[in-house]
């Protein structure tokens, strides 16, 4: 047997990926304890103690033997100029390790298919982990609003104006939009898919696609020509919660894809973050659940709100938004009432505003005095007026 990252190891992970869906919890604990070769010669000869994944294997064998498919995948990952990264390399993401530890989803059910990844296709020159070191997430409804698009593309904008990677799927609405946002910056974006990267789903998507490829990376756990089916998609879904530092959510529907790629996130302890949305709007509504149902979520308006949740403690402390502070807003209790006790047109004594504000003359002299200095009040021949506002 060769060892972890050799050609043999490379070629038993794609044709094991090939065998059996990404993420299968029986695979990858076989793997763990005695290596992909070790694994793939088992499943091939029936050697299987769990019954859903012999049955799977037997009929996946009928169709094309392991070993030749592994090869058929690395010739065709050649072609199209895609890389196959197996945690022995040094641009492994670290972070998907921690689908390892990953046990029960938010409701309670065992997730069979949250395994960490065996490998990944890339296509794209970026080193993988380096990429997804400083990542975030941005998911949400493929039937997304002009306010969901609005908020993505502004969010993924600044986000990768600030040097972070943001990561989505490809799709139409939201995950398209955080791919453009982060384009338009000159910023690095990575799409995950739950296909071959060299047929990258949706296909009306393929200039997108291909610019991400250009500037950023495409990924996928899946061999070079698979197809893109429904299932794939929730599966890919863990790669995103774990390999970002976090993930936001813009705009999804009660029942989405979205909602169960939080799921995944929250089940890791990851920085889960919401934006709200109208609600009237039938596309905030998983949102708003979200943010209802979990108080482990935080909701969130802005890259500064993002950075917030994921960077180092203190690394983007700044000043919470507040209106352009007035003269007013510093005077104290008695010169506040004082100012409140003028008539709204025409001039007033002390001893009037002293009756109107109940207080003492010498308390109302002293503080005029203060109130003209400010230049709030104005003294005429006739009395006291309040100053004209300023535009």
């Amino acid at each position: 047997m060769n060892g972890p990252g050799s050609d043999a190891d490379r070629a038993a992970r794609v044709a094991l990926t090939w065998l059996a869906e990404p993420g299968n919890r029986a695979v990858w604990t076989m793997v763990q304890r005695g290596g992909a070769e070790a694994t793939l010669d088992r499943l091939i000869a029936g050697d299987i103690p769990d019954g859903p994944l012999r049955s799977a294997v037997a009929a996946r064998s009928r169709a094309d033997d392991p070993r030749r498919a592994a090869e058929i995948a690395l010739r065709l990952g050649d072609e199209v100029g895609a890389r196959l990264v197996v945690p022995a390399d040094p641009e492994w993401p670290a972070r998907v390790s921690a689908l390892a530890t990953l046990e029960t989803d938010t409701a309670g059910r065992v997730n069979q298919d949250t395994r960490p990844p065996l490998c990944f296709w890339v296509l794209g020159s970026l080193p993988l982990g380096a990429t997804l070191d400083r990542s975030v997430a941005i998911v949400g409804a493929r039937a997304a609003t002009g306010y969901g698009v609005h908020v993505t593309s502004t969010l993924a904008y600044d986000l990768a104006e600030r040097g972070w990677t943001v990561v989505s799927g490809g799709a139409f609405g939201i995950d398209a939009a955080a791919h453009h946002g982060a384009l338009a910056a000159d910023g690095l974006t990575v799409s995950v898919l739950a296909c071959g990267v060299d047929r990258p789903y949706p296909v009306s998507n393929a200039a997108l696609f291909a610019r991400i490829a250009e500037r950023g990376l495409l990924i996928s756990e899946w061999p070079p020509a698979a197809e893109p089916f429904r299932h794939r998609f929730l599966i890919r879904n863990r790669v995103i919660a774990a390999a970002t530092a976090g993930t936001v959510v813009v705009e999804a529907a009660a029942r989405s894809g979205a909602t169960q790629t939080m799921s995944r996130v929250l089940a890791l302890n990851r920085p889960a973050m919401v934006v709200p949305g109208p609600v009237t709007s039938a596309m905030s509504v998983g949102c708003h659940e979200l943010l209802r149902a979990h108080p482990a979520t935080r909701p969130v308006c802005s890259a500064h709100d993002v950075l917030q949740e994921v960077g180092r403690i203190g690394e983007y402390l700044e000043p919470p938004p507040r209106g352009q502070e007035r003269v007013r807003d510093r005077l104290d209790e008695e010169s506040a009432l004082i100012l409140e006790a003028f008539p709204r047109r025409g001039p007033a004594t002390p001893e009037e505003l002293a009756a109107t504000a109940r207080l003492d003359l010498r308390t109302v002299l002293r503080r005029l005095t203060l109130l003209e200095a400010t230049g709030l009040v104005i003294r005429t021949e006739s009395g006291i007026t309040l100053a004209p506002r300023k535009p």
